[in-house]
């Protein structure tokens, strides 16, 4: 089983929008973890009944600059998104410890 599950919480506009309208929170997490551990692992860290789980795989995207030496060509990382919809009537706070 994966221990480090979640990576972070994604905190935007449209995730913020989410939360406040429809109870849904999304997360960057472990890309080899499926919706069981995620589940799991929101409930445990946050304490809040998970009703569902919502993944997406995101493949980096191709990057380039240019420089003295010519272009520069790279990539970004592939992550994985899930977004996490809880019971009517409970939330998540992810700035209460800061």
């Amino acid at each position: 089983m994966i221990d480090n599950v979640l990576i972070n919480p994604i905190v935007t506009e449209k995730m913020t929008a989410m939360a406040e309208k429809f109870g849904r929170y999304g997360f960057e997490v472990d890309p080899k973890a499926n919706k069981i551990q995620i589940k799991n692992a929101v409930e445990k860290m946050y304490g809040v009944k998970v009703q569902d789980v919502n993944t997406a795989r995101y493949r980096g995207k191709t990057r380039s600059r240019n420089t003295k030496g010519g272009a520069i060509i790279g990539r970004t990382s592939m992550y994985k998104k899930a977004v996490v919809t809880i019971a009517k009537g409970e939330a998540i706070d992810f700035f209460s410890n800061v």
